[in-house]
């Protein structure tokens, strides 16, 4: 498991460039800036179609949504024919490439075991194409191809649970993290690091644009999802034991979280009851986890 670290652990250098394309207070450009901190310069980053597409001072390749895991693959046994196994090949992805279209090739890299990195900035919808709706989508937010209107009031599916689906794969280390929490990004980052095989980390990373909410709030935003359960911080070695990695005397209201955000302006106090009572269900299922060790399905 990781090791806690303070905030003057955190390094100093800057392997990424933000372009142009990031928006004010964009949360995904914060966790390439983080996560590419603790890779350090020895990595070769992949990336697919995602928001943004941040650069990074390291070698970049790039590919289509669907062949992420191959590619990664083929990097990795590229690397290891000519003896140079101390290079972290990193997959830094969207939901989309992760949740979606990608799902296939990442999900087979992680049957083989690849010893690749597949880290996501979870934004929770495709938001380089306009905020389409993706199955990392939270159910009721508003998007562009889940409107809120008469009948139906936004996306009417639940969010799927990417890390435990890629857990049941039984690889080495799946994680989740925050951009609210860096000390704990990169601490996960420091230890996956040592880790051989399929290492998967998941960044929940707050879009000012597609939730809207205030751009000067994404830090704010991103704890509050943290502080109300909404997403958990834990690690999972082996696809069996298990770790929380914080764990609030008592979780904030979950409206908090849900009413600075526009994308779920809509949501009536039955909504909110329903999202209350999935997330504290969804909590006493990960504090037993955290008792026992064990990832509890």
């Amino acid at each position: 498991m990781s090791q806690r670290i303070t905030r003057a652990q955190i390094p100093m250098e800057d392997l990424t460039i933000t372009p142009g394309s990031a928006c004010q207070g964009c949360g995904a450009a914060l966790a390439a800036r983080l996560a590419f901190k603790a890779l350090g310069p020895n990595t070769i980053r992949h990336g697919i179609p995602a928001c943004p597409d941040s650069t990074t001072a390291t070698p970049r390749v790039g590919s289509v949504y669907e062949g992420g895991g191959a590619m990664l693959t083929g990097t990795w046994h590229g690397l290891k024919a000519i003896g140079r196994t101390d290079v972290q090949v990193v997959g830094f992805f969207g939901d989309g490439g992760t949740y979606d279209i990608g799902f296939q090739g990442l999900s087979a890299a992680a049957e083989r075991n690849e010893n690749i990195w597949v880290i996501t900035k979870d934004n929770e919808a495709y938001m380089n194409t306009g905020n389409q709706r993706s199955s990392s989508t939270p159910r009721h937010a508003r998007t562009t191809t889940t409107p809120v209107g008469t009948l139906v009031k936004g996306k009417q599916e639940m969010k799927k649970n990417i890390p435990m689906i890629f857990a049941a794969h039984g690889v080495p280390y799946i994680a989740t993290a925050s951009v609210g929490y860096p000390e704990d990004l990169i601490a996960k980052i420091n230890y996956g690091k040592t880790v051989h095989g399929f290492k998967m980390l998941l960044i929940q990373s707050p879009c000012p644009v597609g939730w809207r909410f205030d751009p000067a709030k994404t830090i704010e935003v991103a704890r509050l999802s943290v502080q109300t359960g909404i997403w958990p911080l834990y690690e999972i070695i082996d696809g069996e034991k298990f770790k929380l990695n914080y764990k609030p005397r008592k979780l904030k209201p979950i409206a908090e979280y849900l009413m600075p955000q526009a994308r779920f302006r809509h949501l009536t106090e039955e909504n909110i009851a329903e999202i209350q009572a999935r997330t504290a269900k969804q909590w006493a299922k990960l504090l037993k986890s955290d008792e026992i060790g064990q990832v509890i399905l």
